[in-house]
């Protein structure tokens, strides 16, 4: 079989197993979908901070509600939308907005699921920021509720939409650089304070200018343990501790990962994750910095494949026929496929995707068939919008992303524990530590609930 065919029977396998929950799309247009040319009736969950990059690209529909339990940090997107109704709480939102077809979800990571399961059993098509989700039990109730109820999903991984990763895929698929046996990816990140042992201290809520509290503590919780309210968990910080974030692998893995996990289908999932380095381990906040490692089994015709997550500034080692004045990744984030026949490298958003050696670069200068579609305008937002009103589904719909969330969330959980954590996919369940299953699936709070 030629190396064409070969790379677009991978592709055409693996389309076929992302879209496998989405055959209820052809039908979907009887249960309230729009056509092109109407406009959608938007809101946001979370209008601040990224919530306002997040509906600001609904503009050319009609924003008709934002909510955020921090008023301040919305200022800007009640200004950009000043007809949008204001909440405070998505619950009594959701409850009063009866025309809604469409949602943005940009909280704090802890409260994704519960507020994207609130829209999806109202037959809400949602936009939700990644990590797609806090738990990895959340991440496949949302598939399987976005599958049951027949809605648009998008995870906010806005680098799926764009032209590097569909290079990276094509080329790894038409075999450029071989049999991929080992991948190692990198951030700067943690960017916020982690390696906090302890809470801290209660403070005043802030006071808007009428003397009521600026913000609605007890929703900003959601689902998370009731804690005081500190300037140092919101409305910035929050990323870093356990309760709200999921730390710096949460934040850039899916942005990172997403090439290795597209190219290399990693959506079934490791056998084994392991933190196999880490500074300022605690039972409050991720790690400092961690070295993460993956084990991938074969997967089709496929080899196995070990894959390192490095954070907090620590890098790969760089492979001796890599000089030093050529850059890796973006410097300090980027990704390394190391393959029998060469090397590919990836940025953030898998832009500056490029072969290694140079020569090697040059010789497959576009040779790699593009069997890959585009996303319209390479705009995240605009692929989701367009699969609000019947067109085809969003790349990083839920059926690729909660899975690849997963086991990103298996990562995060490693970090919390010595030694190698046996994984079973399948069944969401670490086999030989039954400590770290609590992490899997966590208990909210009184009053918030993930039921579909």
């Amino acid at each position: 079989m030629s190396e064409h065919n070969f790379s677009r029977r991978i592709f055409l396998l693996g389309s076929a197993a992302g879209l496998a929950g989405c055959s209820t799309v052809p039908s979907l247009k009887r249960m309230g979908y729009k056509s092109p040319n109407e406009k959608l009736n938007c809101a946001a969950i979370g209008a601040g901070g990224k919530g306002e990059s997040d509906i600001g690209p609904c503009k050319g529909e009609n924003v008709v509600a934002l909510c955020d339990p921090d008023w301040r940090q919305a200022a800007r997107s009640f200004r950009n939308f000043p007809d949008a109704k204001k909440y405070k709480d998505f619950r009594e939102m959701l409850d009063k907005e009866k025309t809604l077809d469409a949602v943005t979800v940009s909280t704090p990571d802890n409260v994704h699921a519960v507020a994207a399961m609130a829209c999806i059993k109202r037959g809400l098509h949602v936009y939700v920021q990644k990590p797609l989700t806090h738990d990895i039990y959340e991440a496949r109730m949302l598939k399987e509720a976005a599958r049951k109820y027949g809605v648009a999903t998008q995870m906010g991984n806005q680098g799926h939409s764009e032209e590097g990763i569909r290079v990276c895929c094509e080329l790894i698929w038409a075999g450029a650089i071989g049999n991929v046996r080992e991948v190692h990816a990198w951030t700067n990140r943690p960017i916020w304070p982690q390696g906090i042992p302890n809470m801290l201290d209660a403070e005043p809520i802030p006071e808007d200018d009428e003397g009521k509290p600026s913000i609605d503590w007890d929703v900003w919780l959601g689902p998370a343990p009731y804690r005081p309210f500190n300037h140092a968990y919101a409305p910035f910080n929050w990323r870093g501790w356990y309760d709200f974030g999921c730390g710096a692998l949460g934040d850039m893995a899916c942005h990172i990962l997403d090439a290795p996990n597209w190219a290399l289908m990693l959506s079934g999932g490791p056998t084994s994750v392991e933190c196999i380095k880490i500074e300022g381990r605690n039972k409050q906040t991720f790690p400092n910095k961690s070295i993460i490692k993956f084990e991938f089994p074969a997967r089709g015709s496929m080899c196995a494949l070990d894959l390192y997550w490095y954070d907090g500034g620590l890098l790969p080692p760089r492979p001796a026929d890599i000089p030093e004045d050529v850059r890796l990744g973006e410097g300090d984030n980027g990704s390394l496929f190391i393959g029998d026949k060469g090397y590919l490298t990836t940025g953030t958003y898998a832009g500056g995707t490029r072969l290694l050696p140079k020569e090697l670069d040059d010789a497959w200068k576009g040779k790699a068939p593009k069997v890959l579609t585009r996303a319209p305008g390479n705009n995240h937002h605009q692929d989701w919008l367009r699969a609000c009103k019947g067109g085809e589904p969003a790349g990083s719909n839920f059926d690729y992303a909660a899975p690849y969330t997963e086991w990103i969330l298996a990562g995060s959980i490693s970090t919390r524990f010595e030694g190698k954590l046996e994984y079973n996919a399948e069944k969401m369940r670490f086999t030989n530590n039954k400590e770290a299953n609590q992490y899997v699936k966590r208990q909210y709070r009184k009053g918030w609930s993930l039921n579909m």
